[in-house]
Order: structure tokens, then sequence, then C-alpha cells
């Protein structure tokens, strides 16, 4: 077998068998297939297309590239969540804890923020003590005690996709679906869950702009994981503006406890509910959607979900005193407000750039070796089809220093006041690869 007739046969349209893409991957991450080949490899996916077939066994050939979790010491169905990115989503911290309580186990590995995205084991450490980086063995000691428990990745997960991608970085091939779809799945997969609710973004702030793009990936990675075994399916969410109001790693966590007490942000409940009723049917502890999103409402409504959230801050060291007392997290040292201009509604609120104004306070990173400010970030008092007149406040921004100018004319320039809005759908779709046999949708 020789790479440059692989490349042929995909370059010209063909299928390629299991045991040539196993060959492709395994030869990559041992370096016997130089970069070069790799790249015009990428190309020649990124203009051809696979097939579902095709895409799972490139998945399946990147999960095994590398070490895999194994989660059978964990009882019953594993649940994972997987958000595609955004700003201010602050799902995780409340999803977590809330499915959780329900007694479902859900055995959650998270990464750090990058860019204008937060990252949600960086939120987490915004807790005094917090500690992310357990071993194996006492996070799943910890999933089997309270359902719940967050590390960080492991660095050895699918290495031949962190070798991909960083090609693929720089030879225009990032935006090919089954590209992009191999690569988030084969990090689920090796992570060892059961089942996955994937919320794939669309609109400024995320990764695909268009409604199209995120149904065409959310369809690949749904075909994928239950292609291989997974239950899966996708929640398709808009992030043309940020989700919630929050955008900072302390700053979320205090909305997180807002929300899981039944006291946050309308639309980040709702997209909890939304993505956490089908964790709970995935999982077999509901058969319609009305029902599992019953359960989650009561257990907000009784304090279980939030007594969760001390269980997973506690199990971890962390101070869970903050769950009642939230002033003890971290707390930026100046706080001004940005005023609106002129009387009006608010009709555009651009998430990457209100994003990017929170990473120039310093709560997210520009490379990977950035320090972070926990403290820092930005709070909005005004979404979308809000009404809003002049001199009232639009955000609030949280930071370190008394000069924040440029912060400042950012979130000026990417809040746009109009005489009216179109207010984006929040949900906008569900992808399944086939109804799930005997669940109501509704």
């Amino acid at each position: 077998m020789r790479m440059v007739d692989l490349i042929e046969k995909k370059r010209d349209g063909g299928e390629l068998s299991t045991n040539e893409i196993e060959f492709i991957i395994r030869g990559y991450t041992r370096g016997e297939i130089p970069d070069y080949q790799m790249s015009a490899f990428a190309m020649a996916v990124f203009f051809r297309d696979m097939t579902e077939r095709e895409r799972a066994d490139l998945t399946m050939a990147m999960v095994h590239s590398g070490e895999t979790v194994d989660l059978s010491g964990i009882a019953g169905v594993k649940v994972d969540k997987h958000s595609t990115g955004g700003v201010g989503d602050t799902t995780t911290l409340v999803l977590a804890p809330l499915v959780a309580s329900l007694g479902i186990a859900v055995p959650k590995m998270s990464g750090r923020g990058l860019g204008h995205t937060g990252g949600t084991i960086d939120k987490l450490e915004s807790v005094p003590g917090f500690n992310a980086e357990i071993g194996k063995e006492r996070f799943i000691e910890l999933v089997n005690r309270q359902h719940v428990a967050v590390i960080g990745q492991t660095g050895n997960v699918a290495p031949a996709d962190k070798k991909l991608y960083a090609l693929r970085d720089v030879t225009a091939t990032v935006n090919s679906i089954p590209l992009i779809a191999s690569s988030i799945m084969s990090k689920k997969i090796a992570a060892g869950a059961d089942a996955i609710v994937l919320d794939v973004k669309t609109g400024a702030g995320a990764f695909m702009k268009s409604p199209a793009e995120a149904r065409a990936l959310a369809e690949a990675m749904v075909h994928i994981g239950n292609n291989v075994g997974r239950r899966t399916m996708a929640v398709l969410s808009d992030m043309s503006q940020p989700l919630g109001r929050a955008v900072g790693n302390a700053l979320e966590v205090r909305e997180a406890i807002d929300t899981l007490r039944g006291e946050g942000p309308e639309d980040l409940a709702a997209l909890c509910y939304a993505l956490g009723s089908e964790m709970v049917v995935v999982a077999g502890e509901a058969h319609s959607l009305k029902g599992a999103e019953e359960l989650l409402r009561e257990a907000v409504r009784s304090g279980r979900a939030l007594e969760k959230f001390r269980e997973l801050i506690a199990g971890q060291g962390g101070d869970a005193s903050v769950v009642d007392h939230p002033e003890r997290l971290p707390y930026a040292a100046f706080q001004s407000e940005v005023l609106a201009g002129e009387d009006g509604v608010v009709a555009e609120i651009v998430a990457d750039k209100v994003g990017t104004a929170a990473m120039l306070l310093g709560a997210g990173r520009a490379t990977k070796e950035s320090v972070i400010d926990l403290s820092v970030g930005v709070v909005l008092r005004k979404k979308v089809g809000d009404r809003v007149r002049r001199g009232e406040s639009l955000a609030t921004i949280h930071s370190s220093a008394s000069e924040v100018g440029r912060v400042r004319e950012m979130l000026l320039a990417n809040i746009r006041i109009g005489e009216r809005a179109d207010v984006p759908l929040l949900i906008q779709g569900i992808v399944e690869a086939s109804p799930m046999a005997g669940v109501v949708r509704h």
C-alpha cells in the first residue's frame, strides 16, 4: 500500500477502504507519512468529501491512534455533552450538576479556553481550591459516588487529530465537514461516554457561521456517533449574540449559580433545559422530552441541582461556600458602564466581538501560554430586542485596570441600536440519525 496511490484514489472521487484509512492515520501518527502527502490527502478530502462509512472509519482510526478512557468502572449509562464553542457558553456548569442530580452519570472531560471562546476548566478554577487535574481512579470514584466530576482532557487522546488539525490550519483545509466532524467525534468517543448530546452553534460567535453549515456538521457528527455505537443527537442553537449575560470566568460561575437557583437568564436556562432533556432521554431515564424537562425543572425547584453543584465543587477540593456566597469568587477591581448613545432597540450584539473584548481584558488567551485573569469580563445589561434609552447601561466592564477605552469602543461598535430588531431563534433544530425508539419528541 502506497500513500501516493491513496491520495490519487481520493482525488479522483474513489471510496477508501477501512484498511486504507487505518494505514493513512497509523502512518501519519508514526511519522512514516510526511506532512506534504497528508496535506495533499486533506485537500483531496476537502474537494471530494467522504462517505458516512469513510467518516466513521476516519474517526475510529484517530480514536485508536492514542489512549482511550475506560469508563466501564462507572455504573449506568454515561452521558456526555459537547458544545462546538461560543461566547458566554455556561451550559456545562449548569448541565453537569443538573443532569447528575437525577442520578445520571455525567463524567465530563473539558478543555481550557483559547481566543474568544471560554473554557470550562478555567471557569471552574475560578472557584478557590478547585482541582481539575485529578487522576482517573479518583475521577471514576467521584462519578460513582456523586454522579458527576469534571477533569481536564488527557494529553494523549487522539494524537492523530492533533497532528492533522495543525496541518489543516496551515493548508486551508480546516473548513471541511468530514475533517471537522471526525476531529470532534474522535475526542468525544475516546473519552468513553455511551451517549453524546452535541450543542452545535451557529452565528457570529460560532465556528459555523450559517445555519446550513451548522446543520451539515451536526448531521455528520450524529451519523458518525451512531455508526460507531454511541447514541448521539444534536441541538442546533444560536450564537449570533452571547448566551446569557456574563462573559468571563468567575462572572459565568456566578451566572451558573443563579441559573441553578432558577434565577438565571432566560436564554441560558432554556438551552440548558433543551440539552438536558435530550441527555435524560438518551440516558434512558425518560421517554419524552416533556417528561425529561419536568424532571429537570423539579430538580431546580427543589434545590437538588444546586446541591449537586456544591458536591461537584467540594469533591474536587473547591470552596463550596461560593454557592451561597458568590462574593468569595474572584472579583475585578474596577467596574465601568458602557452607556447607550441613543434611544431605540438593541438590534444586534456581535458575539465574537464581545468575546474578543473580554479577551482583551484578560478573560481569555491569545495563545496557549497566555495567563488569564479569572475575575474580569463583560456583563450584558441588554440583549437583542430589549428597549434602551440614551444614557442607559448596555454592559458592565469588569477590569483589573481603570482604563478600558479600547474595550468600551469595541463594545459600542458591536452593540447596535436601531428602530427594530429581529430576535434570533435560540433553538434552531434537532438532528438525529433516526428517531429514537419509544421516545416522544414533545
